[in-house]
């Protein structure tokens, strides 16, 4: 029932005052009030900043502590910045910081409201999981347990320490007759894999591979990576110059695919909108992107802040992307039902 409040009347009487003419007499004050549009200037000025920043974030410069990766990698949380600003604005009673931060809040949306909503679909023939087990993981036996319950043919380990290689052998053999390790990165998959072999991305030891996968629906192309880690340091910025260079390596080694179905497993140290990984993305697009529920954050599996683990895909459709549960790792398992 709505509120009624008793206003006076022509003949000395009152009336209620229903909720409709106590918002219309209030706008009529706002209308009045000379102050509506000067105030909250700056509060409209931030917003207005806020928004060219997420429009223009490809013309940030990197030359200053790679500002413009560190920008892009984190850029959806831009968005909580909306809330903040829109409640300042109706604390000042300002029109012209609320009309401001109300088109900052359209651009968020534009960049990101297509993520939010779920785009999985019921088809495919192919499910494919990816996970950083943590070098330091005190569980992987029951790491493997976990990742192989995720009904995944092909499994893409990174990370892999050499003496819990033999553990995650063990505890995944079960389940996948077929596997191949080279390095640090390993897959296990259900169906025969074939011409294994290191991928070369600049670091000088091996965190990538590519592999065959005989698939029933035809041969897969698997490329597991994990790029070198980024740090952000307060006298030196986001230190990610390594990986930017294994980055461009490995898109050399996707670019001289021949084979037609590729996909791409593991943690690249970035989010998709890092221009920094662009001879990467360039060439295969994200199942979460394409396919996923939400933004599908990966990294730290505390609390997931960026979805830094991938699976990109070209030559083949995802149907559908999500993130599995927290295991011993510092990051969560991500999986993908591919149609190959």
């Amino acid at each position: 029932m709505a509120q009624a409040y008793m206003t006076e009347t022509g003949n000395g009487g009152s009336e209620p005052e229903t909720s409709g003419s106590r918002l219309r007499r209030r706008l009529a004050e706002l209308r009045r009030d000379p102050g509506i549009w000067r105030r909250g200037i700056v509060t409209a000025a931030l917003a207005a900043l806020l928004s060219l920043v997420m429009i223009f974030h490809a013309e940030l410069p990197n030359d200053i502590g790679n500002l413009g990766s560190l920008t892009e990698t984190f850029l959806p949380w831009l968005g909580l910045a909306v809330p903040l600003l829109l409640a300042a604005a109706v604390v000042r009673r300002s029109a012209t910081a609320l009309i401001s931060i109300l088109l900052t809040a359209a651009v968020w949306v534009n960049l990101f409201g297509g993520l939010v909503t779920d785009k999985s679909g019921s088809g495919g023939n192919l499910t494919v999981a990816t996970h950083n087990v943590d070098a330091d993981n005190p569980d992987p036996r029951g790491t493997a347990a976990a990742v192989a319950k995720s009904g995944a043919d092909v499994l893409a380990l990174t990370e892999l320490k050499g003496s819990a290689v033999p553990v995650y052998e063990k505890a995944l053999e079960g389940t996948y007759p077929y596997h191949a390790v080279e390095g640090t990165v390993g897959v296990w998959s259900k169906y025969p894999l074939v011409s294994s072999r290191p991928v070369d991305i600049k670091m000088g030891w091996t965190r990538a591979m590519r592999v065959t996968v005989h698939t029933p629906f035809g041969d897969l192309a698997a490329f597991v990576a994990h790029l070198p880690s980024v740090r952000v340091k307060l006298n030196a910025g986001f230190t990610a110059n390594q990986r930017d260079n294994s980055a461009d390596a490995l898109g050399a080694a996707l670019a001289a695919e021949p084979l037609k179905k590729v996909v791409l497993l593991g943690d690249l140290n970035g989010t998709m909108n890092d221009r920094s990984l662009s001879e990467i993305t360039s060439q295969v697009r994200s199942t979460q992107g394409a396919a996923g529920d939400g933004f599908g954050f990966s990294w730290p599996a505390q609390f997931p802040m960026a979805r830094i683990d991938q699976i990109l895909v070209r030559g083949v459709r995802p149907e559908a992307s999500w993130t599995l549960p927290r295991t011993g790792s510092d990051h969560l398992p991500v999986a993908a039902r591919l149609t190959v």
